[in-house]
């Protein structure tokens, strides 16, 4: 099979991420002004003709019903990004069973159409979770990173399990599709994008994705529309590494997506669903 890459958006705005949570309250969130929408559809424009995966949260969705028909009428797979951006390892059982399920029910009535794919906010993630959210009706999950020096991200042994390409088998009806990072020796260097994708530097960024790609035959990369938009509200209440963490290097991010996505016009670009279809995996 030709090289695959596979483009991923969590679609959330600026004052949803985590590093606000101390000072953004979920009740407050209806005062901010939505930058996500003009944001998206910049991300549309620069992906045109590139089968992507948008993980999209429910209250997003529940605002702008419309962007969410627009992502999915463009040819891109519209997915889950939870409801309201909560860890899902700092849940309740019972309130992550509902808002996996309300948030797919509210997506698939918008747009018509199965909801398949999840991924947990800030790769918050564990094999219970894993569990559950398969057993939400879901067919794959993208939140596993590898990377393990970053305190939020969740941890997973799938070492036992089979692979068919970079999807990981969980179950017979379920798969787990590993955002993408460079192994050295026995250390992983974060390498699918993000914050990472902004610091690092394009030239070394794009040897590092050309030694995925050889390595693995596919590669998955994952950001956010607020990392396109420089001119977002800034908060001087962040403490300094957050700050540094958000905002670093956000007013290149879009030549930078643009030039990435020149680099490897060559390989086919596939949404998670059609990777797994295509591997004739679901």
């Amino acid at each position: 099979m030709k090289p695959s890459i596979l483009m991923t958006i969590d679609v959330e705005d600026w004052f949803q991420v985590e590093n606000f949570k101390k000072l953004v309250s979920y009740d407050s969130w209806d005062s901010y002004a939505l930058r996500v929408e003009q944001n998206t559809y910049r991300l549309l424009d620069l992906l045109e003709n590139r089968p992507s995966t948008f993980f999209c949260m429910g209250w997003v969705a529940k605002r702008l019903p419309d962007m969410i028909r627009e992502i999915h009428r463009r040819g891109h797979e519209v997915a889950s990004h939870g409801y309201k951006h909560d860890l899902c390892n700092l849940m309740s059982y019972d309130d992550l069973k509902q808002d996996l399920t309300n948030s797919k029910s509210l997506l698939e009535d918008i747009i018509g159409a199965p909801v398949i794919g999840y991924r947990a906010p800030s790769f918050s993630i564990n094999a219970d979770i894993l569990k559950l959210i398969e057993d939400c009706g879901y067919g794959y999950d993208s939140s596993f990173n590898s990377f393990a020096m970053h305190g939020r991200y969740g941890h997973l042994d799938l070492s036992g399990c089979e692979k068919q390409g970079i999807a990981v088998k969980i179950s017979e009806t379920f798969y787990e599709l590993p955002v993408s990072n460079l192994k050295i020796g026995k250390r992983i260097i974060p390498w699918a994008g993000g914050g990472y994708f902004r610091l690092i530097p394009f030239p070394v960024f794009k040897q590092g994705v050309k030694i995925i790609l050889r390595r693995d035959n596919a590669y998955l990369f994952y950001m956010h529309p607020w990392e396109i938009d420089p001119d977002q509200p800034r908060s001087e209440e962040l403490p300094l590494f957050y700050k540094f963490r958000h905002y670093a290097n956000l007013d290149k991010t879009h030549l930078k997506l643009s030039a990435m996505l020149d680099s490897f016009n060559q390989n086919q670009f596939l949404s998670c669903s059609a990777y797994l279809q295509n591997a004739e995996i679901i």
